[in-house]
């Protein structure tokens, strides 16, 4: 694990509006996490009751000025940076008291951290040191980053003209970041966007100063390492450096789901922890040669680089190997913390739909405008909502933030899928063909299924902190990983950090599946269900598509056969049930139906 970090996890984004003010609770405590800034609306509330309670003076930003969104998450980001400032530096003066904040900081720390057992060793002589410049120089905040979905960059309007490239959704809030007090990292998720990667160039802040320190870093989500390797380069080449690549699990994960093609977390992490060297020396040696280019100061070291990974942990066993075995620099938990209302934005409606969550009530579905897999819990408020839409002859929603408004379909400005306005203009082209029942209600459905998540993420945020909804019971989204299904209580920080470091152990089931098990099991029945909705006679590309997956899978497979029979850690206690639940799901595999498959083959 990284030194510097304080803790081996980080809480990674929250759908839109359940961690948007995590920073606020844990940065102080020396706990990374991560803001989205798709939606400045909500931003511009949340700022306006931050200031309130913290009586910091408060000036609406409107939306009739000029740059209005970078404006409100550049203001935005500055007031949760500031409050994290002055509640770390107040706790720092609290090391004398009991119950303070700085007690809580330490004590949350893992036994072994570094930093806890100097403090066990310094504490004895208090007197003759200099507390308060041992506190200085060794404690640290967390980090405040922030998420920007690559796919989510709508082009806007004024008078109906449309605006340059950089007041794109994901532009501005490129650019709020970037003039934000912040020195941390934005995090690209949903895959790589040239355009937008090209925009960082136009920002000196991404490069290495005099010091060769990056003011605002570059964190990549990436699913393996050929897409790692891919993107690192593409960057390099323009002088910026990527700080660290966080390896997400394709689909045992929360939120939108982007599997991969039968990859497993496991063999992926292996591969890019092997080729960690190849990787910087690569992305170094372009790195000089651009910056060099731009007449811009250039190290000659590479600068730091971070491997982290998340998607389906869920004990402090597995917390451990990953961070051992694949020295990892941190390991994201973030479906649980979805339990711990103390730090993020959860209602009370969901959180017990939450609590009371089993496996048969989490799914992949298409609920999402963005035309990506959707992790969703059966129930939730917001499907509540759309299906009473339905019952009333009036599918789809209002969309009053259009964030999701991508679909160039029935011309510009461009329209969300799941809008009431869109679906409409669907039905009516849908009536105009002839078809059967059937097939008309199969392809009506297919279109009221989308959902307003830009909106039904973010409304927790408003119910929680009693902020103006403006409707009597909006619905609420929620898009919980698999990994929910074995926690089944409300937690608190405190509860959920010592279980993680396992002092403690919260899961009150003893039939969890180890996360790697749990994630081939998610990916055999997505390759099933996907050749089911194939239609016959499969085309070459299809049928090299599916030899690939159930190939891929297999070799996942036979790395993690090898992996639990060599383990080094009390993981060789459990070999024989993890290898006896392997072969199960291998002859599952074997068993899988693929006649063309096999004639495509020979």
């Amino acid at each position: 694990m990284n030194k510097n970090n304080p803790h081996s996890f980080h809480i990674p984004v929250l759908g839109i509006g359940y961690s948007i003010d995590t920073p606020v609770k844990v940065a102080h405590l020396g706990i990374s996490s991560v803001i989205s800034l798709l939606d400045d609306m909500l931003m511009e509330k949340l700022r306006e009751f931050y200031s309130k309670k913290f009586d910091i003076p408060f000036q609406a930003i409107s939306e009739k000025i000029d740059d209005f969104r970078a404006k409100r998450i550049t203001a935005y980001l500055n007031l949760v940076d500031k409050i994290a400032r002055d509640k770390f530096e107040e706790l720092k003066v609290t090391y004398d008291q009991k119950s303070s904040e700085f007690s809580r900081y330490i004590d949350m720390l893992h036994d072994s951290s570094h930093l806890k057992q100097k403090f066990e060793q310094l504490k004895q002589d208090w007197e003759k040191l200099d507390v308060k410049q041992w506190i200085q120089e060794n404690l640290s905040m967390g980090d405040i980053d922030v998420n920007i979905m690559t796919k989510v960059d709508k082009e806007n309007y004024r008078n109906n003209e449309k605006l340059p490239i950089e007041y794109n959704d994901g532009h501005a809030a490129l650019r709020g970041f970037v003039k934000s007090d912040l020195s941390s990292s934005v995090v690209f998720s949903a895959g790589m966007s040239p355009r937008l990667y090209n925009y960082l160039e136009s920002f000196d802040e991404f490069y290495p100063d005099q010091n060769f320190r990056l003011k605002k870093k570059i964190t990549l989500k990436v699913s393996d390492h050929r897409s790692a390797l891919i993107q690192g380069k593409y960057l390099a080449k323009k002088g910026l450096w990527v700080s660290e690549y966080r390896i997400e699990s394709g689909l045992n994960c929360g939120g939108h789901a982007f599997p991969t093609t039968g990859y497993l977390l496991g063999p992926v992490l292996e591969e890019i922890n092997r080729n960690r060297e190849d990787l910087i020396k690569q992305t170094f040696g372009l790195l000089k040669v651009a910056l060099k280019a731009k007449n811009r100061p250039c190290p000659e070291e590479p600068l730091e680089i971070k491997i982290t990974a998340q998607g389906g942990v869920g004990t402090a066993e597995e917390h451990q190997f990953l961070a051992d075995h694949y020295q990892l620099d941190s390991v994201g938990w973030g479906t649980p913390f979805l339990l711990v209302p103390e730090i993020v934005n959860v209602d009370e409606k969901t959180l017990k739909l939450l609590c009371d969550a089993k496996e048969e009530d989490l799914y992949i579905s298409n609920i999402s405008p963005l035309g990506v897999p959707f992790n969703n819990l059966r129930g939730n408020t917001k499907d509540i909502e759309k299906e009473n839409y339905i019952g009333q002859n009036t599918p789809g929603n209002p969309c009053p933030k259009k964030y999701a408004a991508l679909s160039n379909e029935f011309g510009e400005p461009t329209l969300c899928t799941a809008s009431r306005k869109y679906q409409k203009l669907k039905i009516q082209e849908l009536k105009a063909h002839e078809m059967s029942v059937t097939e008309f209600q199969e392809e009506y459905n297919k279109i009221v299924e989308k959902a307003c998540i830009c909106v039904g993420l973010g409304t927790s945020a408003l119910l929680v902190n009693n902020l103006d909804t403006r409707i009597e019971n909006p619905g609420v989204s929620v898009c919980p990983g698999p990994n929910i299904a074995y926690f089944s209580q409300v937690m608190t920080l405190k509860e959920m950090a010592d279980h993680i470091y396992g002092k403690i152990n919260v899961i009150k089931r003893n039939d969890r599946p180890h996360m790697f098990i749990k994630e081939l099991n998610i990916y055999i029945d997505y390759l099933k269900d996907k050749m089911e909705e194939t239609a016959l006679p499969w085309s070459e590309k299809q049928q090299e598509y599916f030899i690939s997956f159930r190939d891929n899978l297999d070799k996942g497979i036979q790395y993690y056969k090898e992996l639990f029979s060599n383990a080094k850690s009390n993981l060789r206690e459990k070999k024989t049930k993890l290898i006896s639940e392997l072969e199960k799901y291998e002859m599952q595999l074997k068993n899988i139906s693929l006649p063309q498959l096999e004639e495509a083959t020979v």
